[in-house]
């Protein structure tokens, strides 16, 4: 584990995993990534770790925010869900879609090709969210109020967010932005810029996208850990 985490941290080649640390070989390490993504591992500690703050007495806030931010491959092949960047001269790179609770607590990231609209993964964040336990009773997966800008202005996902009882805050095209809206977005920049801190996640690698996707769950695993262990002043 402490090697998968060393390359998600440093962003170096498997092959280049220094031996002096004792981590394992690279190829061990990546074997180990891989076969721990197929049996979910990452996505169970990452709800463990939800659980926590809810068991304590401090329960998420359950208004969820969406954004895209993009990611670009080092190969010039590309490979799955990769496609032109609408805002890097068309070069081939890939985009992270994320939902974060009000705190800014990583709850999903989705990766797609960069020409992917936002709008297109609006329903698959909110229905990724995993089960937030830690209380008696069914654990909650679904939000009170999802918030987004323009960039997911829909009135069909807006439709589908209602008949799943949750509140559509989403701004629409062509009139003034929501009031309180700049404040929800620097929440979630936030929460980006703590995921793009894990270099491995910045340039891409990986041709298949459950490879990539593998180092983001542990790295918002991370991101919870620290976030509800650190001092309260």
């Amino acid at each position: 584990m402490l090697g998968i985490l060393y390359v998600l941290c440093n962003d170096i080649a498997w092959q280049l995993l220094p031996l002096e640390l004792r981590f394992g070989s690279g190829q061990t390490c990546w074997r180990r990534l891989e076969r721990w993504q197929q049996a979910g591992v990452f996505d169970q500690l990452h709800r463990i770790l939800l659980a926590e703050p809810n068991a304590a007495g401090r329960p998420p806030r359950l208004v969820e925010g969406l954004r895209g931010r993009f990611s670009h491959p080092r190969e010039k092949r590309g490979g799955a869900d990769t496609g032109p960047s609408p805002v890097d001269r068309r070069k081939t790179g890939s985009k992270h879609h994320l939902i974060c609770d009000g705190r800014g607590t990583p709850l999903k990231v989705i990766t797609t090709a960069a020409n992917d609209n936002d709008v297109t993964q609006t329903l698959a964040l909110v229905d990724g969210i995993p089960p937030v336990a830690g209380r008696p009773g069914r654990p909650r997966t679904r939000p009170e109020a999802v918030l987004g800008d323009k960039g997911y202005d829909s009135n069909a996902n807006r439709d589908e967010l209602r008949k799943r009882r949750i509140l559509p805050v989403i701004s629409r095209q062509g009139a003034p932005n929501i009031q309180g809206m700049g404040k929800l977005r620097n929440v979630v920049e936030q929460t980006f810029a703590l995921l793009h801190h894990f270099k491995r996640l910045t340039l891409r690698w990986e041709r298949r996208t459950a490879l990539h996707d593998a180092f983001a769950s542990p790295a918002c695993s991370l991101i919870c850990w620290r976030r509800f262990n650190r001092p309260v002043s």
